[in-house]
């Protein structure tokens, strides 16, 4: 998993409430394991009409925001299913942080897992960012996981939480395998006196 340490980029807003996990990536594309290729399909429905053309309002198909790596969202973003596809297709987009007051407990935790930054702020904080981010292309975001802020383009500053063992790990670039594979000599350890011990198993 790639580190999360400070992100600068283009943020996009999306000021719907209850965005689901349907409307991030739909059914029909969750008949792969993999977690590349699901970006082209992210909010599929709302990106493209039934013939697969863009929809020329929608915030992801303009200039100004094809490029965004910070999604500013309206109230209890991820809610619905618990498909892990859909932290996978925002992140296979190129998003690496979400925005909003809050999010629903499964997605937020799938999100750490898979390297994105989740920042729940007060209502009065997402609209300030909400507003930065229809600035569009000129208008580039900050966020900082070490120090935990979020720095609009005008140099306006917000401070976040976030769980301490979570920031380390997006620090660190440690999804769980990571962390396992951070104890492998231990494990090793462990394999080589149970053999000893129990040469039968």
């Amino acid at each position: 998993m790639d580190k999360f340490e400070t992100l600068t980029g283009i943020a996009a807003p999306m000021p719907l409430v209850n965005i689901d996990t349907d409307m991030i990536i739909p059914k029909q594309f969750l008949k792969t394991i993999k977690r590349s290729g699901l970006g082209a399909n992210l909010f599929d429905e709302m990106r493209f009409d039934r013939q697969g053309n863009e929809i020329a309002d929608f915030v992801l198909n303009q200039d100004a925001h094809r490029e965004a790596e910070i999604l500013v969202a309206g109230d209890n973003f991820g809610c619905g299913s618990s498909r892990e596809h859909a932290p996978w297709a925002i992140k296979d987009f190129g998003i690496r942080c979400v925005i909003s007051t809050s999010f629903a407990d499964i997605f937020h935790n799938n999100c750490f897992k898979n390297g994105i930054l989740p920042i729940a702020l007060p209502q009065e904080a997402v609209d300030v960012l909400m507003k930065d981010a229809e600035k569009g292309a000129n208008a580039r975001m900050t966020v900082d996981l070490e120090n935990q802020t979020v720095i609009t383009s005008d140099g306006e500053n917000f401070s976040f939480e976030v769980d301490a063992f979570k920031k380390h790990c997006l620090l660190e670039g440690l999804d769980d395998i990571g962390l396992t594979m951070e104890k492998a000599s231990s494990i090793d350890s462990f394999e080589a006196q149970a053999a000893q011990a129990r040469p039968w198993v």
